[in-house]
């Protein structure tokens, strides 16, 4: 579905604590996993047993039937990395799904009890199921720009955030063996949080980028700077097949068409990224794509020029409510980028789900937000 936004661009030119950045309020929230995981399970045990015994009023039974409860919790974060879904820690998140519970097992019985046995229904979904249920996307763009009876199809990947191979990630080769892209677009943020340093993560991101082919080949652009650290990123992806494109416009001969392709470096800073990007000069003929990792800049980039900007970084907020969208989007302008496709003044931009899961203390869950790839069929 396509959503108009005309939103007129903000000023962050003095802004600090920007999302994406190292130290701004989210990341030390995100990283509260450093000191969470020294604490001892026997001492969150205990606590956590005082607090159902206080909330059950007391009743030693009803604390008991509680703690149950956090135990199943446990056990489910557990399993994750056994069953090679997920690998993060399992203190912070155990701690949230906790509050949770205290929170509702206030609720007059026997209610409470159907919304505690639902809460382990959700754990099952939402961090089991829909993290490795792959949404393949398909959407076709029209343009005057590209000759009749020329189709170019262009898949975009975006936050993939390696921790291990999964069967994710094998669904995604799979999808691109079976659907041969034209071109891969890659929008940012290739390793997990948790695993910025890890020797393994990155030997397997880079088998995941070798396995990536399109006959005009693979582009990228590096994420947020505190995922993709610009001290660590540039080297990691040398000779992957991925041609890392940081402040580039290039034109992509297709044959009977050309594309002309921008990759910018992303400071979650639109006034400062904007300004390089205006020392660029592309052919007004040519359908012009540009490639950055957030959605932030798209009220200053709609007037440059561009036809389509291919953006990630939300995740779609990764919980969403039905009918009302995400609970919480990383973006400076709010939910009005969250995610798909959008028309902002003469520019299209989309905003992909993404494929991974931040990492740190983020819980490594979707709920009605499946991981995503996109195909575009672009064509008159």
């Amino acid at each position: 579905m396509l959503r108009v936004r005309n939103i007129q661009p903000r000023s962050f030119k003095d802004a600090a604590g920007l999302p994406g950045t190292r130290d701004n309020p989210f990341d030390r929230i995100l990283h509260f996993d450093k000191w969470a995981s020294r604490i001892p399970f026997v001492a969150y045990l205990a606590v956590f047993a005082l607090l159902a015994w206080l909330v059950s009023g007391f009743l030693v039974g009803r604390a008991l039937l509680l703690m149950g409860f956090f135990i199943i919790d446990y056990v489910l974060l557990f399993c994750l990395p056994v069953f090679e879904i997920s690998f993060g820690p399992i203190t912070p998140v155990w701690s949230m799904l906790a509050a949770l519970r205290l929170i509702f097992w206030l609720i007059p019985a026997p209610v409470n009890l159907w919304f505690e046995i639902a809460g382990v229904a959700l754990i099952v979904y939402g961090f089991y199921i829909e993290p490795q249920w792959l949404k393949i996307s398909r959407l076709d763009l029209h343009s005057p720009k590209i000759p009749s009876g020329v189709k170019l199809k262009i898949l975009q990947l975006g936050d993939l955030h390696m921790e291990r191979p999964t069967r994710r990630e094998k669904k995604i080769l799979a999808a691109i063996v079976r659907e041969h892209p034209d071109l891969i677009l890659f929008s940012g943020d290739f390793l997990n949080l948790s695993y910025l340093h890890d020797e393994k993560a990155q030997k397997e991101l880079r088998a995941f980028l070798k396995s990536l082919h399109a006959r005009l080949g693979v582009y990228g652009v590096t994420g947020s700077p505190a995922v993709d650290l610009p001290e660590l990123f540039p080297a990691l992806v040398r000779n992957t097949g991925l041609s890392l494109m940081k402040d580039q416009e290039i034109q992509i001969d297709a044959g009977t068409v050309k594309i002309a392709l921008t990759g910018l470096d992303c400071s979650h800073n639109p006034d400062i990224d904007f300004a390089r990007l205006q020392g660029f000069h592309r052919p007004s003929d040519l359908f012009s794509i540009l490639l950055y990792h957030a959605p932030d800049l798209a009220p200053l980039s709609c007037d440059a020029g561009f036809d389509l900007q291919l953006s990630g970084h939300t995740h779609g907020g990764q919980i969403r409510i039905p009918g009302i969208g995400a609970l919480y989007a990383a973006s400076l302008y709010g939910h009005a980028f969250e995610a798909g496709l959008y028309q902002v003044r003469q520019m299209l931009l989309y905003v992909t789900h993404g494929i991974g899961l931040e990492g740190a203390s983020a819980p490594r869950v979707r709920l009605f937000c499946r991981p995503e790839i996109t195909f575009f069929t672009l064509q008159e």
